[in-house]
């Protein structure tokens, strides 16, 4: 266990250097203050400020430094910061699977000065999971862009002699006592993408909950756990390290950029297929105008051949789908979840 813990520390530390390294800063989580506890504040389309933006925009991120979405933010918004003026700050907020912090947006003043930045969990899983939701996704939230789409990896130890996802399958199946695989907290894609593994493939693991995916890897490469299935943008370093081995992704196809390393499909669980998505949105309420303004940067952002080349080499797909088309796709994707939850018998305890 000393050993353990002590890779952990180290693994983590490295984790930290590389991320004092990127470009927007990072606030601290912030407690939930008196004024998020109440209503929003009066705020009409027609206060909008005809300089929009003329002050610093936070970013909320409902989920921990490093994920898969908080390396697509860091990587675009640097781009639509500087087209803009002015700084964007992100505020990384994990626990409870995003549900803390995606209140914080919320409940925040809809005057374009905060965003979200959201995974597809955090809008369609956790409200298909939770009985009783403190915010609403469609009536809560204005969309304003899918800027991504995440691929995923299923990652093991270096150590491990699971080499395969026939090999994992294989191993779980003749196991005396359950493996065991991270996630980034009940109800995350991490926990959602498993289950739905383990479902498919007829076999039992037991869910070990991290707080963020962050930790859910770092868990991983510590040994901690038999398995994962993670955002490639957050196991990528990690894995060039030689902390970790991704052994397939869960692409249709096999990705370019990681050309050597076969789908979950094609390597021993046949139409196994995942990925999320990374979305921006803003409290209900926001000015259409602001909308507009931050879609038309983010698409300007998402032609930039560095932007483009940062985000497939970390397994991310630039996509820049307009609040309109975002709105009709959360939609269908809150009742798919409903129907694969159910099926697959996933709770959130």
């Amino acid at each position: 266990m000393q050993t353990s813990i002590t890779r952990r520390h180290l693994i983590q530390g490295s984790l930290g250097a590389a991320m004092s390294q990127l470009c927007l800063p990072t606030e601290a989580a912030s407690d939930q203050t008196a004024k998020e506890n109440t209503v929003k504040e009066s705020f009409t389309k027609d206060t909008l400020s005809k300089d929009y933006p003329n002050k610093p925009i936070k970013l909320i991120i409902p989920l921990a430094a490093g994920s898969a979405v908080d390396s697509a933010a860091r990587i675009v918004l640097q781009k639509v910061s500087l087209s803009l003026g002015v700084g964007i700050a992100i505020d990384n907020q994990p626990g409870a699977a995003g549900l803390i912090g995606a209140d914080h947006v919320a409940k925040s003043t809809p005057d374009g000065y905060t965003l979200g930045g959201f995974n597809d969990s955090i809008m369609t899983v956790l409200p298909n999971l939770q009985p009783k939701m403190p915010w609403d996704i469609l009536r809560d939230f204005d969309p304003v862009s899918l800027v991504a789409t995440v691929e995923w990896g299923l990652v093991v130890p270096t150590e491990s002699s699971i080499k395969t996802v026939a090999d994992l399958i294989a191993k779980a199946k003749r196991s005396t006592s359950p493996l065991t695989f991270s996630s980034g907290g009940n109800g995350s894609p991490q926990h959602i993408s498993m289950e739905l593994f383990a479902n498919q493939a007829k076999i039992n693991m037991l869910h070990v909950p991290y707080k963020g995916a962050t930790q859910a890897a770092v868990a991983v490469a510590a040994q901690e756990v038999d398995a994962a299935f993670i955002g490639l943008a957050t196991v990528t370093a990690l894995a060039k390290a030689g902390k970790l081995r991704i052994i397939a992704v869960s692409t249709p196809t096999r990705l370019p950029q990681f050309a050597d390393i076969p789908t979950v499909s094609e390597s021993g669980l046949a139409g196994f297929e995942f990925n999320s998505w990374f979305a921006l949105m803003t409290p209900s309420g926001t000015p259409k105008s602001a909308i507009k303004i931050l879609d038309t940067e983010i698409n300007k952002a998402l032609k930039d051949k560095s932007v483009i080349d940062q985000l497939i080499a970390q397994g991310l797909t630039p996509r820049g789908i307009n609040a309109g088309e975002l709105g009709t796709m959360l939609k269908i994707q809150l009742s798919r979840y409903q129907t694969l939850i159910k099926q697959a018998g996933i709770s959130a305890d």
